[in-house]
This record gives C-alpha cells, structure tokens and sequence, in this order.
C-alpha cells in the first residue's frame, strides 16, 4: 500500500490500531489473569452447587453435627466455596493401586528396619 498525503491520516490510524492491539496482547501475556476470588453460598446456592443437591434439611443437619464447614450470621447459614470444595475433597477414596503402593513401600520401609 503506498501511502499519500491524502491517505497519511488513514494509516496511522491503523498503525495506532495495531500497536494498541500489540500492547493489549503482551499486556495479556504478562500479566495473567487473578486467580477465581472465593465466593460466598447462601443455603440455596449451596444446594444448586453440591452435586447430588441435598435436601435443606440435610445440609442444616450437616451443620448441626458439624459434618460441613459453615459461617453463621443474622441467623443464617452461609458456606464458603473454598471450604466447601476442600471438604468435598475429603469424600475421596483411594484406588487399589495406590493402596498397593502404599503397602509395598511400608514393607519395605518395615525390612530396612529389622535388620540393622
């Protein structure tokens, strides 16, 4: 493209265009994006988000029994996504061959000892 008197106004307008995009990528790239800020769960939300949505009931039973982390305020139970998730976790169960492997290395760990 040969640029004229008359078309100069046009091009730097996509020049600065393009060097505003270039700016805006390597901006991007720097600078990467916030990690999710926790989030906060009235009894509702919490039953929409579990995914075998609970009964009311059982969640406040849940709480009662201190069987899943909660906030209490203005009477009313609040949760905190971060807990929630991290108490959910705790649910899991391990598999036969991490079971095994545990097995193996407290074998091993128990002969070392013996014979020294």
């Amino acid at each position: 493209m040969e640029i004229t008197f008359e078309t100069l106004p046009n091009a730097v307008n996509q020049l600065n265009e393009k060097l505003n995009n270039i700016e805006r990528l390597l901006l991007e790239k720097s600078n990467p994006p916030l990690p999710e800020t926790d989030q906060w769960f009235d009894l509702n939300e919490l039953i929409n988000y579990l995914p075998d949505k609970p009964a009311k009931a059982t969640i406040y039973g849940w709480a009662h029994s201190n069987l899943i982390p909660y906030h209490k305020g203005q009477k009313k139970l609040r949760f905190l996504k971060s807990e929630i998730d991290d108490w959910m976790k705790q649910g899991r169960r391990k598999t036969l061959s991490e079971i095994a492997h545990e097995a193996e290395q407290y074998l091993t760990k128990k002969k070392g000892g013996n014979n020294g």
